[in-house]
């Protein structure tokens, strides 16, 4: 007692907690662990087991540090919407492997469609020419979402089109990401205002926090004029990004001419909607309201906290199970959880050849260290990994 007296600081009216007594320190414990049960609950947060222990462990370890944690980071970003029960009018007859078919109708995805046109761009310079000239052809609306928009000549060139198509009559609207859009032309962005385009930040730092979290980004790039026309790919709207020499990105971008159009337009909407944390239920539009073309089929997989399931991850590892030759993986970080590595491992252990293409420095460092050596061995299955020197440091569009 005389040690403690001495070192712990005299506050008037402040009570530490090493003076509780065993029975409070006790009871703050249970109240810890209470509070992890019913948010828990509640949320309908289904966690890994390691993650689990690890937080029941931390609260009960060391309540006074890991009850404020949980709180802050152990929640959920938004509640996922409740499942619905199967749908009489699906599966789809579309083109594709069944199982697929089958797998993202029970996933309540936008069913295919098929298009006028797809097309991949071969470099920047033409993924640039095909953005300006979806908002130079827009007769009544224009929707744009990007994680940040640079405040260079591809940045000033975009918000100059946009600001044209405005003043002609054009209803436009953009949404930026709160933090992506720190890092570019913020101020001028802030002055769309006052040129008729509609300015909405996705998710602000400063913002009631029962709204949706802080680290709930939107990474989407999207551009839909009319419900006719979108671009999108991985591409922000930075010259960076559309810059195919040292100091670029090597990067994928597509524009797709048709019903899936108005499908993007439609998820593009929500995401405007829940830029405030407002989440959005029900279906998203199946293109049916559209003009029919019989053109290349396209179907359009959204993902995210907003969404029932984990849809793409699911397609993933269904598709690992379901692969019968080989599986061709293309991403700057490969930190996969065991799920997916398992059935990676299973499928090498069918005779699928997969190859990871991964590069040989990414620009995220830990995720470089995390990845380790990148298709090493695991319970005796192999994957072919290859390394990319070209542009090693800025390489980023996944694709399988």
């Amino acid at each position: 007692m005389l040690w403690s007296a001495r070192l712990r600081p005299r506050v008037p009216g402040m009570h530490w907690p090493l003076s509780l007594s065993p029975l409070q320190h006790g009871m703050f414990v249970l109240v810890g662990l209470l509070s992890y049960v019913m948010v828990t609950r509640i949320g309908g947060h289904h966690r890994h087991p390691s993650a689990a222990i690890a937080w029941v462990l931390l609260i009960a370890l060391l309540p006074y540090l890991g009850l404020p944690l949980f709180l802050v980071f152990g929640t959920r970003k938004l509640v996922r919407p409740a499942r619905r029960g199967a749908r009489p009018d699906r599966p789809w007859r579309a083109d594709g492997p069944e199982w697929a078919l089958q797998l993202l109708a029970a996933l309540d995805v936008p069913k295919p469609v098929r298009n006028r046109s797809i097309e991949f761009h071969g470099d920047g310079a033409e993924s640039l020419r095909a953005l300006l000239d979806i908002v130079a052809r827009a007769q009544e609306r224009v929707d744009v979402c990007t994680y940040a928009v640079g405040d260079d000549e591809v940045g000033r060139a975009v918000l100059s089109a946009l600001v044209q198509a405005a003043q002609r009559g054009v209803r436009v609207r953009v949404l930026l990401d709160a933090i992506g859009g720190l890092r570019g032309a913020r101020r001028t962005v802030a002055t769309l205002h006052a040129t008729g385009v509609e300015l909405r930040w996705f998710m602000p730092v400063l913002r009631n926090p029962v709204h949706g979290r802080t680290n709930l980004r939107d990474h989407r790039k999207l551009v839909v004029a009319d419900g006719r026309a979108m671009w999108s790919g991985g591409r922000n709207l930075a010259a960076a990004y559309f810059d195919d020499g040292d100091g670029g990105w090597i990067d994928l971008s597509f524009v797709v001419r048709g019903p899936l159009a108005l499908q993007a337009q439609d998820l593009l909407e929500r995401d405007w909607q829940a830029a405030h944390g407002r989440v959005v239920a029900g279906d998203l539009a199946d293109g049916a309201a559209a003009e029919a073309f019989d053109g290349p089929p396209a179907q359009l997989v959204p993902s995210g906290p907003d969404l029932a399931d984990d849809t793409l991850y699911a397609l993933l590892v269904a598709a690992a199970f379901r692969a019968e030759r080989r599986i061709v993986a293309v991403t700057p970080y490969f930190v996969p959880e065991d799920a997916l590595l398992a059935a990676w491992c299973v499928a090498c252990r069918r005779g699928v050849r997969i190859d990871l293409v991964v590069p040989s420095r990414s620009n995220h460092r830990m995720a470089d260290l995390a990845r380790g050596r990148g298709g090493g061995a695991r319970g005796g299955a192999r994957a072919r990994p290859a390394l990319s020197t070209r542009h090693p440091a800025r390489w980023k569009t996944p694709a399988v």
